[in-house]
């Protein structure tokens, strides 16, 4: 993958991916998510197969972001209920 491509993905991963507590929305959120990082890749010339020929499925790697975030979350704030 070009070194473009990475730079693309960690930056948007970082500014888009935040926490889910329920896993239905974490499915939903990254469905979206994924939507939305292929045309934005599009948009800045990168193709989604370079993205996906490093990291596989994009939707499944945004949903695993998800889930750490979400632990790390509960981890940070413990007391705070699940939604």
């Amino acid at each position: 993958m070009s070194e473009h491509a990475i730079e693309f993905l960690r930056g948007w991963i970082g500014e888009k991916v935040h926490c889910q507590h329920s896993p239905v929305k974490i499915d939903t959120q990254a469905e979206t998510l994924a939507r939305e990082c292929a045309a934005k890749a599009a948009e800045e010339g990168i193709l989604l197969e370079d993205i996906q020929e490093e990291v596989g499925d994009i939707k499944e790697l945004i949903a695993s972001r998800l889930e750490e975030a979400a632990e790390a979350e509960q981890e940070t704030h413990p007391d705070k209920p699940s939604e």
